[in-house]
Order: structure tokens, then sequence, then C-alpha cells
């Protein structure tokens, strides 16, 4: 028996289901955000240019400049897993082999955002 559809018919329900549009705005917002962060991030080290260890460390003590740099590592790191998660899904067609890197990629983004939170909450107190 031949069931008749339409090309939208077919289509239809074949797409993102909306997940796509999350993901999008997600990157979007972490890259506006980063965008300030970063600004931040490049005057504080020009800002702390020969400093000694003990200047940089009051500096980090102050809360505004704690919240900063930690809102600068979790906004970064989370673009990372977004961005890359895109070139996985783009260029490794393999299901499982997706899977696997997938899974590697973040396992590793999340280390290195934890090891950086841990770095900036160490300086801070």
């Amino acid at each position: 028996m031949r069931i008749m559809r339409s090309a939208l018919g077919r289509a239809r329900g074949m797409g993102a289901a909306k997940s796509g549009v999350h993901h999008w705005w997600a990157q979007r917002l972490t890259a506006l955000a980063l965008l300030p962060l970063a600004l931040y991030a490049v005057l504080s080290v020009l800002l702390l240019e020969g400093a000694s260890q003990a200047e940089m460390l009051r500096y980090m003590a102050e809360p505004w400049n704690g919240v900063l740099f930690l809102a600068l590592v979790i906004a970064l790191f989370y673009h990372l897993q977004l961005g890359l998660q895109v070139v996985i899904e783009d260029y490794i067609r393999s299901e499982g082999k997706r899977l696997a890197v997938m899974l590697a990629m973040r396992a590793t983004a999340g280390f290195f955002g934890l090891l950086a939170i841990i770095s900036v909450l160490k300086l801070s107190f």
C-alpha cells in the first residue's frame, strides 16, 4: 500500500524540533557577554602589568573582580562547548563516533572550566 503525502507532510517533524533555537540564542548571548568581559580581562592584565604578587592578590580579592572573572570563565567555556558541538555535529557522520567525541569534548571543557573556576576562587580568597 502506497501512502500519498506532500513534500511538506514528509518533512514535517524531521527538523530540529525547536531545539536549535535555544542553542542559537545561547551562543549569541554568550558571545555578547564575552565582549565586555574579555575587554575587562584585557584591561585588568594591562593594569596589573609589572605588579607584584601581593598587588595582584589584592586586586583579585576585590569582590567585583572575582565575580567578573568567574563570569568570564563560565561564559567562555559554555560558549566553547556550544561552538564545538556545532562543529562535531556538522563534520562527524558516524553516530557512535559523534557521541564519543561529544562526550570527550564536554568532559575536557568541563574539567578545564572547573580548573579555571577553582583558580579564580583561590586567588579571590
